[in-house]
């Protein structure tokens, strides 16, 4: 019998969730400086737990990183390498 695929990845349980656990949104709410010490548990305000990706090339890395490439840098077609060697 085999296992499930869920069962199979020792970090399944660490991926993005979008609930934060009390603990989790007091530690938050300190890092922000939102929180008061002998404040009250219940009611706390909301935190936003955004996930972090990484975002797109834009238009201004895009023009600097092509400016970085030289002209004469192109690397050759396969064809064109065997083409030039044999002349």
């Amino acid at each position: 019998m085999s296992i499930d695929r869920s069962l199979k990845i020792k970090g399944a349980l660490t991926r993005h969730r979008n609930v934060l656990s009390r603990p989790e949104r007091i530690d938050a709410l300190k890092e922000d400086e939102r929180w008061q010490e002998g404040a009250g548990v219940l009611g706390l305000p909301k935190v936003a737990h955004r996930k972090s990706h990484a975002g797109k090339k834009t238009a201004e890395e895009k023009a600097t990183a092509e400016a970085a490439a030289a002209p004469g840098t192109e690397t050759p077609q396969p064809g064109e390498a065997a083409e030039k060697s044999t002349d």
